[in-house]
């Protein structure tokens, strides 16, 4: 098969797609044409060796968590699924940027069919993290949530839970993607120089007086910048783990988020429109280099996700 490795750390060129066996089955594996697998920015860190304290790459390393696809094969002792099985669901083995992947049968579930194939192969990491930041937070009805990274993967699944929550959002983004924001019920603030002003003058304008909760999706000082305004550190939540163990807030994402259960919860509210997972661009595994630029440099709204056989799923 088709899979996307690299042999160093490096910068988007030491991508590569090349031929590769697919792993032998175990009794409980399910081998997955793959149909759709979303690209997140952890995964770029991990190329860039930027995480490799946390998350060392043995190479060569294949890459990718998100997938949706078909059921192929099952392994003896699999009940659960059969050859045709519309799935999505996880990796951790950074393999499912290829053609077809080999997963544990309880890191699948059931795609409905209302779920557009690249929509599924983008829930996974996006949807657990947003999740389990929201459940670490616990917004109740009415409160203001301010959010970091508001447009991007993760971001712009939690703006629409906080949104069922009917907690009102505060959406750290760029001006390019007001008209969306704004149709999720979102305010949107401006990044850049003078940020914590503007964030202070926005929450005291729209009544609610104070910020009661922080989702950080982006990094950088905005923790900080949540203390600042009196957010509680129990109630701010930043994917910046360094960050979290200074100042003593909290740091859940995918790892607390992941589960059938949530997976499964997440794909029904896509798939009856309760929530959209945008998705920003699609690409064939012979362009996961422009993929991985598209998501680092362009600023997209929502996900950038790989067709491993583009022809199949038009």
């Amino acid at each position: 098969m088709k899979a996307v490795r690299f042999h160093r750390y490096g910068d988007i060129d030491v991508l590569g797609v090349e031929d590769v066996h697919v792993r032998p089955l175990g009794p409980r594996d399910v081998l997955v044409r793959v149909r759709a697998a979303g690209i997140n920015p952890g995964e770029a860190k991990i190329r860039t060796g930027a995480l490799h304290e946390r998350f060392p790459a043995v190479f060569p390393s294949g890459q990718g968590s998100d997938l949706a696809g078909t059921v192929t094969a099952t392994g003896a002792a699999v009940t659960g699924w059969a050859p045709g099985d519309p799935v999505l669901g996880w990796s951790w083995e950074r393999s499912s940027h290829a053609e077809y992947v080999v997963v544990p049968e309880d890191q699948l579930v059931r795609k409905p069919d209302a779920l557009p194939w690249a929509a599924a192969g983008a829930l996974y990491v996006a949807g657990s993290t947003a999740w389990a930041a929201i459940a670490g937070v616990d917004p109740l009805a009415g409160e203001t949530v301010v959010v970091s990274g508001a447009t991007g993967g993760v971001g712009s699944l939690a703006v629409q839970l906080l949104r069922l929550r009917r907690a009102h959002v505060v959406a750290i983004a760029s001006a390019r993607h007001r008209d969306w924001l704004e149709s999720q019920g979102a305010t949107l603030v401006g990044y850049g120089s003078g940020i914590t002003e503007r964030l202070r003058r926005t929450v005291e304008g729209d009544g609610a007086g104070t910020a009661h909760a922080f989702l950080d999706f982006h990094g950088g000082d905005y923790p900080r910048i949540a203390l600042s305004l009196g957010v509680l550190p129990r109630r701010v939540n930043t994917l910046d783990h360094r960050a979290a163990a200074d100042l003593g807030t909290r740091s859940r994402g995918s790892a607390e988020g992941t589960g059938q259960a949530v997976l499964t919860e997440l794909a029904g509210l896509a798939a009856t429109g309760r929530i959209e997972v945008p998705v920003s661009r699609t690409c064939p595994l012979s362009e996961v280099r422009a993929a991985f630029a598209h998501l680092e440099h362009g600023h997209p709204l929502g996900k950038v996700v790989l067709l491993p056989h583009p022809a199949f799923d038009k």
